[in-house]
């Protein structure tokens, strides 16, 4: 019998809560979450889950894999100790103020005491409507589902700061969604994702009592996140407050760095899905750039405006800090100095892990203008003649070994592009791999190490849009093992995994315009 889990109320114990515990929707004043219990589903069925993070959290197999489990992350049941919640927060969205947003469709069931005693808050997302659902159903589509559930495991192993993914659930119901916003809506197999971080909380819910002129639940909010997750900053009060506020604006950069350097764009970077831990949280449409450009945003809603834009991503970045500074002036005795000064130290943090992660990805130590110049002219080119990122700077590696610079464009790198060079094309090209080759070269290391550390700086496989497109088909047609393969694949990503060589491919012709595959609504 498998050991009792433990659970703790810190949320809901030393915060606000909402008196009403019915689900429909309306605005929660002076309350951080409302109580609600999942709604139950006809026929919770487990389609997968990830071992690794089961294992953290102190599921063993035997455990996962009883029926009971089954209920409880499809919402029908819970656990011993949980003690269901949504949370209210509100948010910037796409540039403007939407108010009260909240939990519409995120239930967290409760906050989970690992075997190392740590503490991970479970959120199904898809378990129905809360007092934050305005006029959604609260549910989630299985194509969805798939996305985030295998996405949150790809970037926590190629190291990217994230929320978890602990299992994915079908419910056995049929969802309505209108996936491409033109009045033609469908059914589609609804499901659940079991979420996991250390918190869910959000720069949105610290906007919210901002905006509302509640101080005192603002306090509240910022000496619980501090007591709780950032207690090396010291005991509640201004300097710590703006600690915690330069704290988050860096990890806020250096996690958008990270983003850059695998070529992630997360599609939607409202200020209600940005993590106050600097975690990547709410995969929506995201995706990950096949031929490079900064200006490629997977997200169609995002298509005109193109806010959201690989390229975009650090301005909005900082942007979001600073509307986080906004809201916790009331703590700063209103001096805008403050945020001015949080916003240099995120350009600081920026620039500092931006060239840390390029600077490896290329097997340099960057160190003045020359080397921003090689990275900003291998920007340029990639972009000018639709080079495929993750495979020109996997293919850089072996050319570390070469005796002498190249003289003539390796194969390995022209088959990168998603159409034919020209010459000129190919003599620039050739021009920066030279110019490249020497000052890999210029610092003396030995190159046997040089190229093992870029393998593991530029991983093999990425989890390319058209590849959990062919997953989340093949799961329509009841096949999963498309899923269960990537979740295997995307363990290792900086592996080179030869019996898994097809996956690691240019976006194939037939995907360029597939839906699911280039761009991909809010509701995908």
């Amino acid at each position: 019998m498998p050991a009792p889990l433990r659970f703790t109320r810190r949320f809901l114990d030393e915060l606000p809560g909402d008196t009403d515990t019915t689900p429909y929707p309306r605005p929660v004043v002076g309350a951080l979450w409302s109580r609600i219990q999942p709604t139950p589903v006809s026929n919770p069925r487990l389609l997968a889950w990830s071992r690794p993070i089961a294992h953290e959290l102190g599921l063993d197999d035997e455990r996962v894999r009883d029926p009971e489990t089954a209920r409880v992350l499809g919402g029908n049941a819970l656990w011993p100790g949980m003690a269901p919640y949504a949370a209210n927060y509100g948010g910037h969205q796409f540039g403007n103020w939407a108010g009260q947003l909240g939990d519409g469709r995120a239930i967290v069931l409760g906050e989970l005491v690992r075997p190392d005693g740590a503490c991970s808050e479970l959120q199904l997302k898809g378990a129905g409507p809360t007092a934050y659902s305005r006029r959604g159903d609260g549910r989630a589509v299985l194509r969805s589902s798939i996305r985030e559930f295998l996405c949150s495991e790809a970037m926590h192993n190629l190291g990217v700061p994230t929320t978890r993914a602990l299992s994915l659930v079908a419910t056995g119901d049929a969802v309505v969604r209108d996936m491409f916003y033109d009045g033609r809506p469908q059914q589609e197999p609804g499901a659940i994702v079991c979420r996991v971080a250390p918190s869910f909380l959000r720069f949105g819910n610290f906007e919210l009592p901002s905006s509302r002129g509640d101080g005192k639940l603002l306090t509240t909010l910022t000496d619980f996140a501090l007591r709780h997750f950032f207690p090396e900053l010291g005991a509640p009060g201004r300097d710590s407050y703006r600690a915690l506020l330069h704290e988050v604006a860096a990890r806020t950069a250096r996690l958008i760095a990270h983003w850059q350097a695998v070529g992630f764009v997360h599609g939607v970077m409202n200020t209600d899905n940005l993590s106050l831990l600097g975690l990547t949280i709410d995969y929506g449409p995201y995706g990950w750039v096949d031929d490079y450009d900064l200006g490629w945003t997977p997200n169609t809603t995002d298509a005109g405006q193109r806010r959201y834009a690989f390229g975009n991503q650090p301005g909005v970045g900082l942007w979001n800090v600073a509307r986080l500074g906004e809201a916790l002036l009331p703590l700063l005795g209103d001096d805008e100095r403050e945020v001015e000064q949080v916003l240099t130290h995120y350009q600081q943090a920026y620039g500092t892990a931006a060239t840390t992660h390029f600077g490896a990805k290329l097997g340099i130590t960057f160190a003045g203008d020359d080397d921003v110049a090689l990275i900003t002219e291998l920007s340029e080119w990639l972009q000018q003649h639709g080079i495929d990122m993750t495979l020109w700077f996997r293919g850089l590696a072996p050319l570390v070994l070469a005796d002498a610079a190249p003289t003539a464009m390796p194969a390995g790198l022209l088959a990168t592009a998603y159409q034919p060079l020209d010459a000129d094309a190919v003599a620039g090209g050739l021009r920066w791999l030279q110019r490249w080759w020497q000052r890999v070269r210029s610092e003396g290391r030995a190159p046997a190490s040089v190229a093992s550390a870029m393998q593991r700086a530029n991983p093999k496989y990425v989890l390319r849009n058209w590849l959990a497109q062919e997953a989340i088909d093949a799961a329509h047609a009841g096949e999963l093992g498309k899923v269960e393969r990537l979740l295997h694949v995307m363990q290792r990503p900086y592996d080179e995994q030869p019996e898994h060589q097809e996956l690691a491919q240019k976006r194939p012709d037939w995907a360029k315009d597939k839906p699911g595959c280039s761009a991909l609504s809010c509701s995908s």
